[in-house]
């Protein structure tokens, strides 16, 4: 149910959190799990009154890190990869659209099973627009799924694609840079300690030299950078990302990776001799986000081209001692190419189209709320109809936005039918976690990676 009042929280929370002086201990974990979280995640994700969804995400966030499950850096585990420490391993990105708890859950359930920490929830700029989840509300969620499940380390919770828009930039530069500072800020408050710069929409490729064609990449880049490491808190060294080719455009080189961190390096030595530079590089192999649509709503199939991927990974790292590259867009691929990416020294893979995919054809999810979905798009979302689109593949571009407006919907969905569409998203989980080798390997991130205990400050007067 929502609660109306502080006061209502409060009394939620009797005898089995405490609550003082900006500290929550846990009472009783038994009864946190079954009776409380879930209500808890409710008024994070759904209340109107501020003041109680801030409490609500404040209240898991705080109960969570006394239980150990704590918001965390994967930066030691990419320093590791860069000094050869590991290999054969890549880690799977999981943008969590809707179904956020119950999708979260089966998430850990499969690290649990697998013996893994090393996996990242995430959501791009973009993302958390259309699908109405903030940042404080996306943290609040998945740490309240960790509990649920008895999970307990580092939860890396990444900001995917804080993307520069080129217009925006261009009209001007100053206001888009602080916009997106704003939104850095929110995140790092939020727990986001994995930023992913994307600032390759700037990249120029009518200008004469590779050099000139990656400056305001990664002149842009390196300002950010310099924001991350002046704004991360104490002790928590923020995983960076950069990106040298916007996704669905034509392949990276290594003459652009190249370019982009000598400038890139230098840029960032001039503002701060001293700050760390990114911990990876996302490049453009051949894939596109969500994958192309035919015109009966079925997706092309895609073709990775993991030669590139491969060299532009191995030179990230001997070069310039990086963890490697990533890889976006990867999760509408043949089944046959998951296995590739850990044998072609991947050391990130982004994967979110296949999974919102999965929750809109499952046979489990309600025909009703299905069509008023797809009713609503057609009518409130007409005007982003592109020429020439058929009926499914305006859907099939369009079905992500459904999200937003229905989660109350998708929330208030019987137990059983979120159980069900759960486990089917939980074997694409499984399967994905095998074929990347992203298993076993408990002991080789908790070796690299520090939990570090952020103590927030309680957000109203109680």
């Amino acid at each position: 149910m929502l609660f109306s009042r502080v006061g209502e929280v409060l009394s939620s929370i009797e005898g089995v959190l405490l609550v003082a002086e900006n500290e929550v201990k846990v009472l009783d974990e038994m009864k946190l799990k079954d009776e409380l979280i879930e209500s808890l995640v409710y008024n994070a994700a759904l209340c109107e009154n501020e003041d109680i969804k801030e409490l609500s995400c404040w209240l898991i966030r705080s109960a969570a890190e006394e239980l150990g499950i704590v918001c965390s850096s994967i930066q030691g585990l990419y320093e590791a990869r860069g000094r050869e420490e590991y290999k054969d391993m890549s880690v799977p990105a999981v943008n969590l659209r809707g179904l956020t708890f119950d999708l979260s859950r089966a998430l850990f359930r499969c690290g649990l099973k697998n013996n893994s920490l090393s996996f990242i929830f995430e959501i791009a700029k973009s993302e958390i627009a259309y699908t109405m989840q903030a940042p404080s509300e996306y943290s609040a969620v998945i740490l309240a799924a960790a509990i649920k499940e008895g999970y307990r380390g580092p939860v890396f919770i990444q900001a995917d694609h804080v993307q520069v828009k080129s217009k925006n930039f261009i009209e001007d530069r100053a206001k888009e840079i602080n916009l997106l500072k704003g939104v850095i800020k929110e995140e790092l408050d939020a727990g986001f300690y994995n930023i992913d710069i994307d600032s390759s929409t700037l990249v120029d490729l009518d200008k004469p030299t590779i050099d000139e064609q990656q400056t305001h990449n990664y002149e842009v880049a390196a300002e950010l950078t310099d924001y991350i490491r002046n704004n991360q808190p104490a002790g928590i060294e923020v995983s960076i990302g950069g990106e040298i080719g916007e996704v669905g455009s034509k392949n990276s080189t290594p003459e652009e990776l190249k370019a982009f961190m000598n400038g890139y390096n230098k840029k960032l030595k001039e503002i701060n001799a001293n700050g760390k530079g990114i911990s990876k590089i996302s490049v453009q192999t051949g894939t596109s986000h969500g994958g192309v649509v035919l015109a009966d709503g079925s997706v092309a199939e895609v073709k990775v081209d993991f030669d590139t991927l491969e060299t532009l990974s191995r030179m990230a790292r001997e070069d310039y001692g990086l963890g490697g590259a990533v890889q976006h867009g990867a999760s509408t691929l043949p089944k046959e190419a998951f296995n590739k990416f850990a044998k072609t020294e991947t050391l990130e893979v982004h994967l979110a189209t296949g999974f919102q995919n999965t929750v809109y054809e499952s046979k489990n999810l309600p025909d009703g709320l299905k069509k008023d979905i797809y009713d609503y798009l057609k009518a409130e979302l007409a005007s982003q109809r592109k020429e020439g689109q058929t009926d499914e593949q305006f859907i099939y571009s369009l079905r992500k936005k459904g999200f937003g407006p229905f989660k109350k919907a998708f929330m208030d969905l019987a137990q059983n039918i979120k159980d069900d569409i759960s486990a089917e998203v939980e074997a694409e989980f499984d399967f994905i976690f095998k074929q990347m080798n992203a298993i076993n390997n408990k002991e080789l991130v908790l070796k690299n990676v520090e939990l570090i205990k952020s103590k927030t400050t309680c957000p109203v007067s109680i």
